[in-house]
């Protein structure tokens, strides 16, 4: 289903789960409702995560997220989900991530997060105060470039891409 942001194409494409371990995660999102890895994933270091995605029959998708070792990217978030973890956001890949900033910022939405530095991933969010409590990424979805993509097993043994070397816990 595609929605419209006044000329800019929006569409939903995932849903992230975050958590202290992705392997706490795969026994039921890859083990009991037959996610399958739809290949890739891997760090982001800057940030300090690991992610990766899986695919289900009817074409949806779910990100498996967890923090990288000495990382505090998500420790707000554990802190309010009582060190659980659960949905961390919603993503929807638009058209054009300029235009739809520029629309939101013209509405008085907040916005965090602006990251237009990797033509691959364009991205900003919406604040979660501004959504109900949902934090809300946009992205402009780049060239991907050809080749293998990491496996499953590779991502979590930290070799998927940019990956640190250092297996998930």
């Amino acid at each position: 289903m595609e929605l419209e942001l006044d000329g800019v194409e929006v569409a939903f494409d995932h849903t992230a789960v975050a958590a202290p371990r992705i392997r706490d995660l795969l026994p039921i999102y890859h083990d009991l409702l037959g996610g399958r890895h739809l290949g890739g994933g891997g760090d982001n270091l800057p940030a300090g995560y690991r992610t990766l995605q899986l695919t289900y029959a009817n074409g949806s998708k779910i990100e498996l997220m967890e923090p990288l070792a000495g990382s505090t990217f998500f420790d707000s978030f554990f802190e309010l989900t009582r060190g659980r973890g659960g949905v961390h956001h919603l993503n929807f890949h638009v058209s054009d991530i300029d235009a739809a900033v520029a629309e939101m910022t013209a509405r008085g939405y907040r916005l965090h997060g602006l990251n237009l530095s990797d033509p691959r991933w364009r991205e900003v969010f919406l604040h979660p105060k501004e959504a109900h409590g949902v934090l809300i990424q946009l992205a402009q979805v780049g060239p991907r470039p050809d080749g293998p993509r990491a496996t499953l097993e590779e991502v979590l043994a930290g070799n998927g891409r940019t990956g640190n070397g250092v297996p998930s816990p």
